[in-house]
């Protein structure tokens, strides 16, 4: 049985891309900015499939002479580098209307109905970096009983509390009450869980951050993978990107190495489809954080579990890793950055040393997984698996 795993390392960019002053992010460039502010930085296994063959990565700094995959970076067709049209492009849609984004916060009319359907009012309703708006709010949240809500340049609403206060539950009951709210006028991309602990006198968000998503606007890879009688199984966030839609199995996780732990768990079962996996640590740990030390570690970490997945991978299976937008963890700001994906694919069936170039759309990805598990073809995207199949 066929098999693709498609594993996203969050936020993970390969430099800006033509438009990006447009968004301002001129000179972006997560895994460069984030390399070259780790000492020591040394990323062997995704040396050796190919990673630093791609056009532009570390000027050729990390080239493999006979790397054992093929490699490209993919360009974004979509309008905006936010984490749903990443993935909803990797999975042939195009997004052609930004979603909407609140940059001086919500508007007191649905933000008057929303108090009123949750029964208590807010404090923040403005964009702000989550860790900072919990040390900012969280006495008086913790005082008052009052979530803490804000946004940022991306088109999301998200909802901290300490758990302590808010129990786990009814934050999430309050995220579904906003997530009916967030539409027509008041449209919004996701509704974000984001519930925090103290531990020794310090506010720390926890992994059980869940994500109220929209529902993709029409048919993508993974309804095509399941209704071709294959499983897909999400890990990580993909069940929330994709509001379940096409998910056949999720699993949670409370960390990048989970996540790898999760997906060498899934190749070990025996079914046919596609293994869609998130890291989302890249992303909400070090690049919104701006921490391009720890950025550069969390590839490395990455990196050395590289082998382990290999190892577990079966004669038909094929990895690809690939990233949804930037990150840059120097740029100004904390939110995304608009960028270049990379892509490494690998495989016993793969073509040695294939160079994919700059493809037009992320949609290429699933165009060519759609292609290899013989479903039905995404909207957009050109497959180029004739090019590296052997």
């Amino acid at each position: 049985m066929r098999r693709i795993i498609l594993m996203v390392t969050d936020s993970v960019g390969v430099g800006a891309l033509p438009d990006a002053a447009s968004y301002g992010d001129m000179g972006a460039n997560t895994f460069a900015h984030a390399a070259a502010n780790t000492p020591g930085f040394a990323v062997p296994n995704l040396k050796k499939m190919g990673f630093g063959n791609i056009e532009g990565v570390l000027e050729g700094a990390l080239r493999e002479d006979a790397p054992k995959g093929a490699f490209g970076r993919l360009a974004e067709v979509s309008k905006g580098k936010d984490t749903i049209t990443g993935h909803w492009e990797i999975a042939g849609i195009e997004t052609r209307t930004p979603f909407k984004t609140y940059p001086d916060g919500f508007p007191k009319a649905f933000m008057d109905a929303f108090e009123e359907k949750i029964g208590i009012s807010c404090l923040g309703n403005y964009p702000a970096s989550g860790t900072e708006i919990i040390e900012q709010l969280g006495a008086e949240h913790e005082a008052s009983g009052k979530p803490i809500v804000y946004t940022s340049a991306d088109s999301v609403f998200q909802i901290a509390a300490n758990t302590a206060v808010i129990p786990l539950p009814r934050l999430y009951e309050i995220c579904q009450a906003a997530r009916e709210l967030l539409t027509g006028e008041f449209a919004c991309g996701r509704v974000i869980a984001r519930p925090y602990v103290m531990e020794d006198g310090k506010r720390v968000r926890t992994s059980d951050r869940k994500d109220y998503a929209v529902s993709p606007p029409q048919k993508t890879l993974l309804d095509f993978v399941s209704e071709a009688g294959q499983t897909v199984y999400a890990v990580g966030k993909i069940s929330d990107i994709f509001n379940g839609c096409g998910v056949s199995t999720s699993v949670h996780t409370e960390s990048n190495m989970d996540g790898v732990d999760q997906t060498i768990r899934a190749l070990t079962d025996d079914f046919g489809g596609l293994i869609f996996t998130n890291l989302v640590d890249f992303d909400s740990k070090f690049g919104h954080r701006r921490d391009a030390e720890g950025y550069g570690r969390a590839i490395m970490e990455f990196d050395r579990r590289l082998p382990e997945i290999t190892a577990a991978m079966g004669e038909d299976d094929i990895l690809m890793i690939c990233a949804d937008h930037g990150n840059d963890p120097v740029h100004a700001g904390w939110d995304h950055t608009r960028e270049y994906i990379p892509l490494v694919v690998y495989g016993k069936h793969v073509k040695a040393g294939v160079d994919l170039g700059t493809r037009k759309s992320f949609a290429d990805i699933g165009a060519s997984i759609a292609a290899y598990l013989g479903t039905e073809k995404t909207a957009i995207g050109e497959s180029f698996l004739e090019e590296i199949l052997k």
